[in-house]
């Protein structure tokens, strides 16, 4: 039982999750999980059919290690006091933030960072040009994503910065389909790349090879591909202040400095397709009239600040497509305060800030809290100072009046709601029709 701030009692705290990512799922794992309030009830929604977010949307096909982390996830949307509600669309009428605030004690939003950094640069709308979660969405089978939205004519693609999703789209390119086909890649974008032309791969980042973000592991699993070879410019890399000697490097960053060196002294193996890893090269223009054709980079060299500097020296790559992956980015949600510079809610310790102010019933978690930082692990963390901050409003969150049976008012209000049966008839739908396949 909760007391009040009126002195009343309340038998169960009722919460709602905004987001069945992780960040989401963490979030509710932590407040069924603690012992302060033990009558919690969870209700995880979503605005697709289907749980696990980034984990099912955004993890390349062939990482099945890290994709079987919905196993994990799945566990928690099991338990007896929470509940998946999927197809529900929090933001626009009638469900804003205001009207769920009725509905439930509490609110964390968990909805992650939806879109991506532009370039900023001239022909970025050529025919061509996408961003890398669009293609990402496209070999997951995002609903959003259209299933024919790349035919993969293209000889040379470029894409755009060095972290892991810019690694995931090249090793997905260069990879072979018949690599890929016992995966759970979409048939559509298996048909495609069956059929794809794309001979060449330029991975291109601004700074060094010692300041890239992509994991080693992430690194070595380019090399590791049986139809790609990897090429590196030792030249580039001796541009690195750092490469000559990467002892003093933190111990990820060094690793990576080595595997890159231990490549530039391999031989091409003469492979059908190239992944070229290129440093101190920033986009200027993409090139083209109507569709892209190339892309100039400036040449940049490291400045005294740990940043890079242009040095007036430019380079065009060849590329029918380009694919920028410099970054995600939040979007407001409607009635929800947002940070325009950051990217994200204003908050402290996970509770919303209104004018500075905390507002009383509304949390965030992930990405949409912090900004587009770290890997998948990372949430769990932040879930948990979240969920620290809403139990210790408790007392205060079980004064407000809510609704008695949440789901029902959710109907009631015109909101139909994919429940966890309904995920799993659809999940059994996904696999009939995947062994047909």
């Amino acid at each position: 039982m909760l007391e009040t701030a009126c002195g009343r009692s309340s038998s169960v705290l009722r919460v709602a999750v905004v987001g069945s990512g992780p960040s989401g799922v963490y979030a509710a794992q932590a407040l069924v999980q603690q012992q302060a309030v033990p009558e919690v009830s969870v209700h995880v929604l979503d605005r697709l059919p289907c749980p696990y977010g980034l984990v099912r949307y955004g993890v390349a096909p062939d990482h099945e290690k890290i994709k079987s982390l919905q196993n994990t996830l799945r566990a928690v949307l099991e338990h007896p006091r929470v509940s998946f509600l999927g197809n529900v669309h929090v933001g626009p009428p009638p469900l804003v933030p205001e009207r769920l605030l009725g509905l439930y004690h509490a609110v964390v939003y968990c909805v992650g960072a939806a879109t991506d950094r532009r370039l900023g640069v001239p022909g970025e709308e050529l025919t061509g040009s996408y961003s890398a979660t669009e293609f990402v969405s496209w070999y997951s089978a995002h609903p959003d994503a259209p299933g024919d939205a790349f035919a993969l004519g293209a000889r040379s693609a470029v894409v755009v910065g060095v972290g892991n999703v810019a690694v995931d789209v090249a090793r997905i390119l260069a990879r072979g389909a018949e690599e890929l086909r016992p995966t759970d890649v979409p048939h559509l974008a298996l048909g495609a790349l069956a059929d794809s032309r794309v001979a060449d791969v330029h991975v291109v980042g601004r700074r060094g090879p010692s300041q890239a973000k992509f994991t080693t592991k992430e690194l070595r699993e380019l090399g590791s591909l049986t139809g790609a070879d990897v090429l590196v410019h030792p030249e580039e890399l001796a541009l690195d202040p750092a490469y000559g000697d990467p002892s003093e490097l933190p111990a990820a960053n060094r690793r990576n400095v080595e595997v890159l060196r231990d490549w530039a002294r391999r031989e091409p193996m003469g492979r059908p397709r190239r992944i070229h890893l290129r440093f101190f090269l920033r986009p200027a223009a993409l090139l083209g009239e109507g569709a892209v054709r190339a892309v100039r980079f400036e040449r940049t060299a490291p400045d005294e600040e740990g940043g890079v500097a242009g040095t007036g020296v430019f380079e065009d790559i060849e590329a029918q497509l380009v694919l920028r992956s410099v970054g995600y980015r939040g979007v407001p949600l409607p009635g929800l305060p947002f940070d325009e510079r950051r990217g994200t809610v204003p908050n402290a310790a996970g509770r919303v800030l209104r004018g500075g102010v905390p507002a009383p019933g509304e949390y965030v978690a992930g990405w949409i809290k912090r900004g587009p930082t770290g890997v998948i692990g990372t949430n769990r963390p932040c879930a948990k100072e979240t969920v620290a901050s809403l139990l210790a409003d408790a007392d205060v969150l079980a004064a407000r009046p809510v609704a008695e049976d949440p789901l029902a008012a959710l109907r009631a209000a015109g909101v139909e709601p994919v429940e966890w049966t309904g995920w799993l008839r659809i999940e059994a739908a996904e696999a009939t029709l995947g062994e047909a396949l």
